[in-house]
């Protein structure tokens, strides 16, 4: 399957390697010319154990490649994700800009069907914003050519990223209720992931987006509450390691 991924990043770059690791034909977009030029010599321009090797060996394999050019990104892959950064803009809120211009460059060059898939991490109601963004671009252009939208949230762990990718505990896809052809597209994309039992959770593109916020929502209230636990174990003369194996916690 030939899949874009925008955005070359530590999610991107990541969710590249890995789809490339299981056969796909694999082409990372990123503006900035430094950071391809990086990868294109053979360096990571981030840490994770085990991504250099990987990005070489599919490298090698002519199933993983770089480029600034993003005709060639938006020609080449039926699947589009949009692995871009979101952060906070001066109210806090995240900041969208760069998930929408990817949207729109998609709708300014798109010649066929393309499922686009929002990898980074979007407040509920993104999925929405993408859609009016790619087909404002198609109206400008006269054109009336199919897309989906698709919410994919990532689950990676720094130092276990590699792990997470090809071995997930639950994979979320939101899709629209009626599009069969998404939905069959992105179970096809991940089966090499779920071989051994089904991980694959399917949500509208709301519950996926918001599932997202929550996970990590809930990750920061469990570390809060094990770091009050540490505090009240040692004020009471507690072993905080066997409380927390006692509870079943692994944070």
């Amino acid at each position: 399957m030939k899949i874009t991924v925008i955005g070359s990043g530590y999610v991107g770059l990541v969710s590249g390697a890995c789809l490339a690791e299981v056969g796909n034909d694999v082409l990372c977009l990123d503006v900035n010319q430094d950071k391809i030029n990086i990868l294109l010599n053979g360096e990571v321009p981030i840490y994770e154990p085990g991504l250099k090797e990987m990005i070489a060996k599919n490298v090698a394999a002519k199933r993983l490649n770089f480029t600034t050019n993003i005709d060639d990104a938006v020609n080449h892959g039926t699947i589009q994700f949009i692995a871009v950064g979101t952060p906070p803009d001066e109210d806090g809120s995240a900041d969208l800009s760069y998930v929408l211009e990817a949207a729109k460059n998609i709708g300014k060059r798109m010649s066929t069907y393309k499922v686009i898939v929002d990898k980074s991490t979007v407040p509920v109601g993104t999925g929405e914003k993408v859609k009016n963004a790619v087909l404002q671009e198609l109206q400008k252009r006269n054109q009336n050519l199919p897309f989906s939208v698709v919410s994919n949230p990532e689950f990676l762990k720094e130092g276990a990223a590699i792990n997470d990718f090809m071995k997930p505990d639950r994979i979320v896809i939101g899709v629209e209720d009626n599009d069969d052809q998404a939905k069959l597209l992105m179970q096809s994309l991940y089966a090499p992931f779920q071989r051994n039992h089904e991980r694959l959770i399917i949500t509208s593109i709301k519950s996926a987006e918001l599932i997202k916020y929550a996970a990590n929502a809930m990750l920061a209230t469990r570390i809060s509450f094990m770091n009050e636990l540490a505090n009240l174990a040692e004020a009471v003369g507690a072993d905080i390691e066997m409380v927390r194996q006692g509870i079943g916690s692994d944070s």
